[in-house]
Parts: structure tokens; sequence; C-alpha cells
């Protein structure tokens, strides 16, 4: 349904995004996940129609950015972090003006505006002025407006930013029963979103794709977690020289004790070779043994790695 190649995106000589690309099914609810300025936003604009890319292509429905944005935009719902709301207007004010400037017939705008309301529960907020709505439902109005002509892609950049713990869970259901009829990409920096209500995750990290793969392929890397004595030295250059052996990231551990998660290749387990390297090199073993990661964990791992290839690049 979305295919991202390639893409590039600078301003002068800031490089927001570069070489990024991945692919969305129709159906699918995939995340865009990355720190504050990993360039989340700036993929969603350029898929939008609103920013041109620098180089790449971005194609919906087969459908090239560059050359047939309006066919784009017909088939894309977007609801930005900031919608464009006016507070003066009542909620079914507004829908109607946001449905006669999505082109869509008189005749349909009462059906397409009664869809709209019901999907995202606006029935008793109608005559209401938007100014005066909580922040949870002026997002509902934001959604309402993108989902009017029934699109076929739904994008949204930080759906539930700035929202309290109930308006959260209820944006997500609302994200998820959407889902049933419409393929959605959302951004956010908050990782329970991602497995609250994704299928997919793709990883920004400074501008840069770090992983694209299912939550469930993201949860099942090969991690083996060692604690040892406060005092031993050279672990992670020792570790790194093992077979099997990807990453390795020290991690916060209680007083008197390091704790590193070893990131191994798939397929290998080289537990009895970390032992035997502890053992060989005087270390005092706390604790060994496989670890579920947390998305937290594997996104940090992402970080650190980042961070490394940036070091020896330099």
């Amino acid at each position: 349904m979305i295919s991202v190649k390639d893409l590039e995106k600078r301003y002068g000589d800031i490089r927001a995004v570069s070489g990024v690309s991945f692919d969305v099914k129709r159906g699918e609810i995939v995340g865009l996940l990355g720190h504050n300025g990993a360039g989340k936003t700036t993929v969603m604009k350029v898929m939008t129609g609103f920013l041109e890319p620098t180089a790449g292509t971005i194609t919906v429905g087969g459908k090239d950015v560059r050359t047939d944005r309006i066919e784009v935009q017909r088939q894309i719902g977007y609801l930005p972090e900031s919608a464009p709301l006016y507070p003066e207007m009542l909620v079914q004010e507004y829908l109607f003006m946001m449905a006669e400037l999505r082109g869509i017939p008189a005749a349909d705008r009462l059906n397409r505006v009664s869809y709209a309301v019901r999907a995202t529960g606006l029935e008793k907020r109608l005559v209401q002025p938007i100014g005066t709505l909580s922040k949870g439902y002026r997002q509902r109005v934001g959604l309402a407006q993108a989902i009017l002509h029934k699109p076929d892609v739904l994008v949204l950049d930080e759906p539930t930013n700035g929202l309290d713990p109930v308006q959260i869970v209820e944006i997500r259901n609302l994200i998820r029963r959407l889902a049933a009829d419409t393929t959605i990409i959302l951004s956010t920096h908050i990782l329970s979103e991602i497995e609250a209500v994704c299928s997919r995750v793709v990883i920004l990290i400074d501008g840069e794709l770090a992983a694209n793969d299912t939550l469930e392929g993201l949860l099942a890397n090969n991690t083996i977690r060692l604690v040892l004595d406060e005092g031993a030295t050279g672990v992670e250059k020792t570790l790194k020289r093992l077979d099997g052996v990807e990453h390795v990231r020290k991690d916060d551990a209680p007083a008197g004790t390091t704790r590193w998660r070893i990131q191994c290749a798939p397929g290998t387990d080289p537990s009895a070779a970390i032992i035997e390297a502890a053992v060989g090199a005087g270390w005092t073993v706390r604790a060994a043994g496989a670890e579920t990661p947390s998305l937290e964990n594997v996104f940090r791992d992402l970080m650190a790695r980042h961070i490394d290839r940036a070091k020896e690049a330099a």
C-alpha cells in the first residue's frame, strides 16, 4: 500500500532523513518509532505531500507523491501532531466545512459526517464549540476530519501526545477500530504506544533506518544477560571477540556489580563461550542467562549500536 524507497530529505546542510526504505501492507498498523528529532514527522510530511523529498520516492496505492501528489492525498487521511482546528467553530460546523474542502459531494456530506462522528464517538459533542472540548475530544475531532473521505491510508503523527491516561486508552481503542477498514501508520516516541496498537515497527535513529520488523520479531532477539562483580575489566572488548556475539552494552546495575546485555547472532548460543571467557579473565560471575527482551531494551541496544558506529566512523 505504501512504499518508501531510499528517502532523503535535507534542509540545506542539515540531513533530516537519509536512505530510509520500508513498505506498509494493506491493513497493517505500523508504528514509526524514534527519539525526538529522529525524522518521523519529516517522513510523514513527505508521505502526505507537504514536503518535497530531496531524493528517493514514496508511493501510496501505486501513485508517486512527487508526480501524483493530489491523487496520493485523496487516498490519505492525515492527523498532524497539532491538528488544525478552529476553536470558535462548533464540531459539526467544522466537520461539514472539512467535508466540503475534501471535495465530498453535497449530497454525501451528511452521511460522511455521520460516519466520522459515530466512528470517533462525538455524537454528544456536535453542537459544542471546539475550544471548549478537552484535549482528548479535540484529538477525536482531528481524527474525524481525517476519515471523512474514508481514506485507504491514515497517517497519525503522535496521536496521543499530551493526553491523560484515560484519553490515551480511548484514542488507542479508536485507532484499533479504525484499522478494520484502513491501513494506519503512526509516529511516536512512546514505546508503550507501539506495544499497545502496532503489528510492525519501523525504528528511526538520527534520520536513518535502524529496524523494520514485526513486534514479535523485534522481541525475539537472542540476548544474554551477564552480571559481574564490580571491578571486572576489559569486558566489552573480550566479549565482542567471541563468535556469535554481535553487540555488548553495559546496563544499569545494583551497587557492587556490573550488568551487561550481550546481543547474539540469530541461531547462535555463545553462553558457554561467554562463561569460559569470564572465568579465564578472572571475573566473578553473579548471574548469567537468557533475557526476555523488552521493546525499551531493543531500542536502547539499537541506539548504542548507532553511537558505536558513529564513533568508529569519526
